[in-house]
């Protein structure tokens, strides 16, 4: 006979603790808790070598109650002191697990570290908090693999395979977590891939099956390159925005417990004529014919773009996965209040316009990172969710 889930605390401040902090969704969803609960308190675990930036972005924060505290997920006891790992236990009412590695090409025992055994890690604490009201767990829309059709929220294991390390084990990360839900508070969200703020375009990085389109039309080649495959399959990229708000609301709401959200766009458009949205804003043509996935990807190696393509390639398998996504769960608790996932073609221009910022501090030579040239090595923090060759904080 299973347990029964803790039961949720009277409402009122909360103690939050939050994985995967200075990550690109990390930082908004401390921001949006600081914001809406400013009289609660916010433990944040950040990795030794990510400490300053935690630093950097928490004193921006005035008037938060936010500490920081050092450790890794995948240590024992997070690698906290027994008297932090103790107030944890003893305060915390909110957990969000983000950190998770998302670097496709990480080598399995690497993601399996992180994201398997670091997830258990973190279902271990949250059995010993005392005043548990929710573990927030952030998996990915692509733990359904390989499997084509329609992908429903109350769905896990369908005998899919996996087409890389990411998606395989953090398929077996919920595994464990649903498991854990017997006795836990537990509520799972699967993003799809996450592209920059509706409203600014801000990104972090440039990659995924999004930004493997703006590189096809805005190549240094003559011609545009064409599209791997017939893109008529929907290409499902959410703002960030739209992420926090909805996991925000959708930790308040009681009837999220023990329930799976997909945070996806619900109307999405097919990759073409994403693509050929892109190419209108840039004044470009897509040419008429298309390429094999493996054709474009033996393009992406040209010397021309190899440096360009580097992190877009590994998206090019997710161009043309013919997966719908239903989130009848996600649109039922969000319906009355405002909280949706806006068409793309609402906020493309902000997208592109940041994009092209970028490049132009690029070109200018001013000091900021190449947003074409990213991979560093594999690091313990932040799911964004999207299909990602490399990742940071």
């Amino acid at each position: 006979m299973s347990e029964t889930p803790k039961k949720a605390a009277a409402s009122g401040p909360g103690t939050y603790f939050i994985t995967g902090y200075p990550g690109f969704i990390g930082k908004r969803l401390v921001e949006r808790i600081a914001r809406e609960d400013p009289q609660g308190h916010i433990f944040a675990l950040v990795q030794p070598k990510m400490l300053k930036d935690a630093q950097k972005h928490s004193a921006g924060l005035e008037g938060a109650k936010l500490e920081l505290l050092t450790g890794d997920v995948v240590d024992m006891h997070l690698g906290l002191s027994g008297e932090e790992y103790q107030r944890l236990c003893e305060r915390v009412t909110d957990v969000f697990h983000l950190a998770a590695i998302s670097n496709l090409s990480a080598p399995k025992e690497t993601a399996w570290r992180v994201n398997v055994d670091g997830t258990r890690n973190m279902l271990e604490l949250a059995r010993d908090c005392e005043k548990l009201r929710r573990f927030n767990y952030f998996s990915s829309c692509y733990v359904a693999g390989d499997r084509v059709g329609v992908i429903a929220e109350d769905e896990l294991d369908r005998g899919q395979t996996f087409r890389n390390p990411y998606e395989e084990t953090k398929f077996q990360a919920e595994k464990i977590v649903q498991r854990a839900s017997s006795s836990l508070p537990v509520t799972i969200y699967r993003p799809c891939s996450v592209v920059g703020d509706s409203r600014t375009g801000e990104i972090d990085r440039f990659e995924g099956p999004y930004y493997l389109g703006i590189l096809l039309v805005t190549s240094p080649m003559v011609v545009p390159l064409p599209l791997p495959g017939n893109g008529v399959a929907p290409l499902n990229v959410v703002p960030v925005d739209f992420i926090v708000s909805a996991v925000w609301h959708l930790s308040r709401d009681p009837r999220g417990v023990g329930r799976t959200f997909h945070l996806v766009d619900p109307n999405p458009m097919s990759a073409r004529r994403v693509y050929e949205h892109i190419a209108e804003k840039a004044n470009r043509k897509l040419p008429r014919f298309n390429l094999s996935a493996r054709a474009a990807d033996v393009m992406l190696r040209l010397p021309v773009l190899e440096k360009l393509a580097r992190p877009q390639r590994a998206a090019i398998s997710y161009v043309n996965h013919l997966a719908i996504y239903n989130c009848h769960n996600t649109l039922e608790l969000l319906d009355g209040t405002g909280i949706r996932c806006p068409p793309l073609a609402s906020y493309l221009d902000q997208l592109m316009a940041y994009v092209r910022e970028q490049y132009r501090k690029r070109r200018e030579n001013l000091e900021v990172e190449d947003p074409l040239d990213q991979s560093p090595p594999p690091t313990s923090e932040e799911a964004p969710a999207s299909p990602r060759s490399s990742r940071r904080p």
